[in-house]
């Protein structure tokens, strides 16, 4: 079985969303003075490699620990949209709609996990058009996916495709993938378990492509 980390490492100097505070890892015991090591984990839900459901937008929409773990594993395809430039729109031209339509998943490679940890991350990343985005709200998808680190355009503070996209479909949103570039151009295996908080509206998650 070949195994694909899609997964950026939570870090104290990771990125974080503008506004966001990063990452806190405090050991509060340690081998020496406790015999074993623990660390007190302060994260805020959307941070990293993460996930969105219709509660991030939303009073009393799904949460994340109301979805059954099914929505979280199946059959992605990725979308190649690395030939774009900073500011351009996912069009539907870039799907393959055949592939597409047999898909659980569908994720978008502009290449920008290159830019991780860089200035440039933040800058206009392409975003899908309002085509791309009826086409996933008519469709049967568990989720999408991105390798940026929103899917609305960084300056649109009125979220205004997250608003459309959860509010009559119940779905998630993956932001900060990486390592779509190695994952080809057929449907594979793929899962992005959240962690299981209470009233969830969002967790970082661990992100996975496999081939049989």
């Amino acid at each position: 079985m070949k195994v694909i980390d899609l997964t950026h490492t939570i870090s104290e100097d990771m990125p974080v969303y503008p506004g966001t505070e990063k990452p806190k890892l405090t050991t509060v015991n340690t081998y020496s003075k406790d015999g074993f090591k623990e660390t007190c984990i302060e994260i805020y839900s959307h941070v990293g490699t993460h996930m969105d459901p219709p509660a991030h937008i939303f009073e009393n929409r799904t949460t994340l620990d109301q979805f059954p773990p099914e929505q979280f594993i199946g059959k992605a395809i990725v979308v190649d949209c690395r030939d774009l430039k900073e500011g351009q729109a996912i069009t539907m031209d870039k799907i393959n709609m055949e592939k597409a339509k047999l898909a659980d998943f569908l994720l978008f490679n502009l290449g920008w996990d290159k830019r991780w940890k860089d200035a440039s991350y933040f800058y206009d990343y392409p975003c899908i058009d309002d085509e791309v985005l009826e086409f996933i709200l008519t469709q049967n998808f568990k989720g999408i996916g991105f390798d940026v680190i929103g899917f609305d355009p960084i300056h649109d503070e009125n979220l205004t495709r997250h608003k459309a996209l959860f509010k009559n479909k119940d779905i998630v949103n993956i932001e900060n993938l990486k390592n779509l570039d190695q994952c080809g151009n057929d449907l594979f295996w793929f899962s992005c378990f959240p962690l299981k908080i209470k009233d969830s509206d969002g967790s970082p998650i661990r992100a996975i492509a496999w081939y049989e």
